[in-house]
């Protein structure tokens, strides 16, 4: 099926929001979202983004790979209509992230499509891996303690760390 969807999570887990102190587990995931971009993908949508629109602060321009988000986004999606609980999303996206936080946004529009294939199978390997008893531990990396620590440190990487890698991919794409 040809076709894009973006579905954004974070009308209600956001910190800098009125609404962040809910305790009913959509501070984590937000059910409709995830329902439907997970069916999307199951049906075969070209393009189905999941985003948490909540302040992670990743700013207008990053060089840091959207597809890692797409990604660990689907492995949370599968634990999701797997029955996970909220531990073990929570885990499925920390583990995720620490196996392909590193993926740079480069223009390429051709190695997306890998670069995606790639995230999805770290997000289903991070899934794979919490039910398997392993995971990743505060200070591995950029993994923190707590999956909302963890994607703050994705935050802060995307923004802060990517914006003279950015500003170089630009000047390789433009001059060689």
């Amino acid at each position: 099926m040809l076709g894009r969807d973006h579905h954004d999570t974070g009308g209600t887990d956001s910190p800098f929001r009125g609404t962040s102190n809910i305790y009913d587990c959509s501070n984590a995931t937000a059910d409709m979202a995830v329902q439907c971009y997970a069916g999307n993908a199951a049906r075969g949508m070209s393009l189905v983004a999941l985003h948490n629109g909540g302040g992670v602060g990743t700013g207008r321009l990053s060089a840091y790979c959207g597809a890692v988000s797409a990604g660990v986004g689907a492995g949370a999606g599968i634990a999701y209509l797997s029955g996970a609980s909220f531990n073990e999303i929570a885990h499925t996206i920390v583990n995720a992230v620490a196996i392909v936080s590193g993926i740079i946004c480069d223009g390429a529009k051709a190695s997306c499509a890998a670069k995606i294939s790639q995230s999805t199978e770290a997000g289903i390997l991070g899934y794979d891996m919490y039910c398997s008893g392993n995971q990743f531990y505060g200070g591995d990396g950029i993994v923190k303690k707590g999956v909302e620590n963890t994607i703050r440190s994705v935050g802060r990487l995307a923004h802060d760390g990517m914006a003279e890698t950015d500003k170089e991919i630009i000047d390789i794409m433009l001059n060689g």
